[in-house]
């Protein structure tokens, strides 16, 4: 049985694609034990992804969640069975 993937590799992915200046990626698989999509074993299947990037500047909320489930497509197509994300843009920074 597959455990389908892992914080790191979405953590991997995301730092590669969305370049972001804060991430956090959470499995909470473990929370879905039983539920659909569930795999049995706790892990892989269901996250949860904070991030802030420049490349969200300017973007509705739609667009931004786009661009991550776009990045991760391929674990998507995997077995990853739901992704909470919480998107932001970076603060800017004050002119001195």
């Amino acid at each position: 049985m597959s455990t389908g993937p892992t914080s790191a590799q979405l953590d991997e992915r995301l730092r590669a694609r969305l370049l972001p200046t804060r991430l956090e990626v959470l499995d909470e698989s473990h929370q879905h034990n039983g539920h659909v999509g569930a795999n049995g074993t706790g892990f892989g299947t269901h996250f949860r992804v904070k991030v802030a990037s420049q490349m969200f500047t300017g973007l509705s909320r739609v667009a931004r969640h786009r661009l991550v489930y776009d990045a991760l497509q391929d674990f998507i197509d995997q077995g990853l069975h739901a992704l909470a994300i919480e998107t932001e843009e970076p603060p800017t920074q004050p002119l001195v």
